[in-house]
């Protein structure tokens, strides 16, 4: 009977035996948590020391300081720099408006000169020419554009202090148009004029494109008779 209970045991079909701890599992993991919290801090704590020991933490303090003294100083140099840059481009701008201004006011004072210059040439011809009451001066004929001729002309009276003249004006254009003879007069009919001292005239007239105008005649009446007349070569 020893025998077979003594076998039992030591075979495969003796019954199992689970040894169990006396101390629970939740106070286990209790445990185990507060000693990996222990052993981190300690971990944590030989760290810090050991940088006191070989002197980072105060190195890197230092370093820290002097980079943000660095930063800050950068940074200020950067908005000195930008307001530089600023005040360079509002200069600029400024500069450059004026420069505009004067550019049209020099093409403007060009004008200007250009049209004194024509003003002149044409009040030379006030003088009084020799002999004879009433004159024609400055008569001038150009060429403005395909078929369209701008003229003028000016008409004094050489004595001072003569009376109005009234009369008319008329003006006849002259050349050839396809190889023939041709004329045209600047108005349907005779201008009238009142000439006080002096009168300038000028008009566009429109002529025929294959034109070729070589000459102008003008001629100042008075009742039917031509007082004065004077004929240019273009």
């Amino acid at each position: 009977m020893r025998l077979r209970l003594l076998r039992r045991r030591l075979t495969v079909s003796a019954p199992r035996v689970a040894v169990r701890s006396a101390m629970p599992w939740p106070l286990r993991w209790l445990v185990a948590a507060v000693v990996l919290g222990f052993s981190g801090a300690l971990a944590l704590w030989a760290f810090d020391f050991g940088k006191e020991i070989a002197g980072l933490d105060r190195n890197a303090k230092q370093e820290l300081a002097q980079l943000r003294a660095e930063i800050r100083s950068l940074r200020t140099e950067l908005e000195r720099a930008q307001a530089v840059a600023d005040t360079s481009e509002s200069l600029l701008t400024a500069e450059r408006v004026a420069q505009e201004q004067l550019t049209l006011q020099l093409r403007q004072m060009e004008a200007d000169n250009q049209s004194l210059r024509s003003d002149l040439g044409f009040f030379e011809r006030l003088l009084p020419a020799a002999g004879g009451n009433l004159a024609i001066r400055g008569v001038q004929v150009e060429r403005i554009a395909p078929g369209q001729l701008r003229w003028q002309t000016l008409m004094i009276q050489a004595t001072k202090n003569a009376p109005d003249f009234r009369g008319t004006l008329d003006i006849t254009f002259t050349g050839t148009l396809d190889g023939k003879p041709w004329s045209m007069p600047h108005a349907a009919r005779p201008q009238s004029v009142v000439i006080k001292g002096y009168l300038r005239q000028e008009g566009v007239l429109d002529v025929p494109p294959s034109a070729v105008v070589k000459s102008a005649t003008v001629k100042i009446m008075q009742n039917g008779v031509v007082r004065t007349m004077q004929t240019v070569s273009l």
